[in-house]
């Protein structure tokens, strides 16, 4: 994982973790505890979730190469969610040299263009190599991409992906989210592959959570 804000731990664990399958993750877990695994927040964050929907939040940012690591099986799990999960991801900004990926990702969004470009936004970052962390760079790369130049600079420098960046950060800082990736639930609930020891754990974490509350529900 990687941050701003917070070293994240031990070599040796991430090794260790890193060896483990899903299946070894899997046949080792046990029902998460509040303020080890994950943390229940102070002040419910706000949710765009629908009525009966319970939503979950990928925190994520394009550089760090933990969440390219975790990116697809992330997306795995995305596929096989039930119907009452609405699931969204939330570009982070822990300072303002973020922001230019932010917009990034919320004009891919705003355009339609997710599904084609979001996963080759991290293998040229990751993969090829690409410094991808100024506006001016992000252009060049999305019209070699096939994106309308003029298009996309009008999203891209428009109110309405402004808005979302603000709100990202507002969504960011309301989860108290130290470092990526990091899932949020619910409004409520956040924790991330330090608590939970590792992304693919996190993610059982978070399916615990969702088992919770719907049982609360019923």
């Amino acid at each position: 994982m990687t941050s701003n804000r917070r070293n994240f731990g031990q070599q040796a664990l991430v090794g260790l973790i890193a060896l483990q399958t899903p299946a070894m993750v899997l046949a080792q877990f046990k029902k998460p505890v509040a303020g080890t695994d994950y943390q229940v927040l102070d002040t419910r964050a706000p949710v765009e979730a629908p009525g009966g929907k319970i939503e979950v939040i990928e925190f994520f940012w394009y550089n760090c190469p933990h969440c390219n690591a975790f990116e697809p099986t992330l997306g795995d799990w995305v596929k096989k969610l039930p119907k009452d999960v609405a699931f969204r991801r939330v570009p982070v900004a822990f300072n303002d040299s973020f922001v230019p990926q932010q917009k990034l990702f919320y004009t891919l969004e705003s355009m339609g263009l997710l599904d084609k470009l979001h996963a080759r936004v991290f293998a040229a970052i990751h993969v090829e190599k690409l410094n991808l962390s100024k506006a001016e760079a992000i252009v060049e790369w999305v019209v070699k991409n096939g994106v309308d130049q003029t298009k996309f600079l009008k999203e891209y420098n428009s109110f309405g992906v402004v808005t979302k960046t603000q709100k990202g950060s507002q969504l960011q800082s309301a989860y108290k989210v130290e470092g990526v990736p990091a899932m949020g639930v619910a409004g409520q609930f956040y924790t991330d592959g330090t608590m939970a020891r590792s992304m693919e754990r996190a993610l059982l974490v978070v399916q615990s959570l969702l088992d919770d509350l719907r049982a609360r529900r019923a």
